[in-house]
């Protein structure tokens, strides 16, 4: 009796394993079917495109050199990258200061500017979008300069990333803090050569984030970037789509082009991210 029981047990979580299984492969071919017909699309002639073939006829990769040719990819890239490189120096340093002061110190008022600083995710960016246009360029001149879009992130790189930084150094044991005082350390060394060595996945995140943030950044980089030697990846793929919107072929091969480097970034940096999320919030 026990055996049957043993066995009906196991059958019912086969059943449920490859149930679950099939679910996750009919979502995960959902979520990348959009990608996949950009991708499919890039590679067509002009009038396929607008059929419903999965694959295309003729493999035409001869229609990424010819995007190439109006589409200034490089020199986009190379602006984005100048945004980007610093403003995640800037963000993830200044976010672990952050974050270690929350998680470690203890101040006055230390909770109520925590909840601000929580509270400040609620605020949409169009709402200081116009009051930091007229800081930045009338009374400091900065427009049509990469400063704008790269000076905010010197101050905590945003709450999300200072809040996820937070979370991951109160999984840190306290002792280990207190062994080093013991022996000697300050505050400047046990967050150098303690807590940033045991949370670099969480730096990681936060790097990651970051870089796509900017990356996909297109209000801000086009509101404060009007000369089109600055454009970015994002402002140079809208202009592409409005002049080649027709030539769809040459559309879709300028945005794979554009996606590379954020899915490489990804890749490169996705155990640290599965490991960063899953650790973040074990202690709070």
């Amino acid at each position: 009796m026990k055996t049957k029981t043993i066995q009906s047990k196991s059958r019912m979580e086969r059943i449920v394993i490859i149930v679950c299984l099939c679910l996750l492969i009919f979502f995960a071919a959902l979520a990348m079917f959009p990608l996949w017909w950009i991708v499919r699309s890039s590679l067509m002639t002009g009038p396929e495109v607008g059929t419903m073939a999965l694959l295309p006829s003729r493999w035409l990769f001869s229609n990424y050199p010819e995007a190439l040719q109006d589409f200034l990819y490089f020199r986009y890239l190379l602006n984005t990258l100048i945004i980007a490189v610093p403003a995640v120096l800037l963000g993830a340093s200044t976010a672990v200061m952050c974050g270690y002061s929350f998680a470690r110190l203890r101040f006055r008022g230390k909770r109520i500017v925590f909840g601000l600083c929580i509270a400040s995710m609620l605020l949409p960016p169009m709402v200081t979008l116009i009051p930091l246009f007229v800081v930045w360029t009338r009374f400091m001149g900065l427009q049509n300069t990469f400063w704008p879009l790269i000076v905010p992130w010197l101050f905590g790189g945003g709450a999300f990333n200072i809040f996820l930084m937070r979370q991951f150094i109160m999984t840190i044991p306290r002792e280990l803090d207190e062994a080093a005082m013991i022996d000697g350390a300050g505050r400047v060394r046990i967050l150098t050569q303690i807590i940033v060595p045991s949370i670099k996945p969480a730096i990681m995140v936060v790097s990651i984030f970051i870089f796509l943030n900017v990356w996909n950044d297109i209000l801000h980089q086009t509101v404060y970037l009007q000369n089109a030697d600055l454009a970015t990846m994002a402002i140079g793929l809208r202009v592409f789509h409005g002049s080649y919107g027709t030539i769809w072929q040459l559309a879709m091969a300028a945005t794979v082009m554009s996606i590379i480097p954020g899915v490489l970034i990804y890749i490169v940096g996705q155990r640290y991210l599965v490991e960063g999320i899953v650790m973040t919030g074990m202690k709070n």
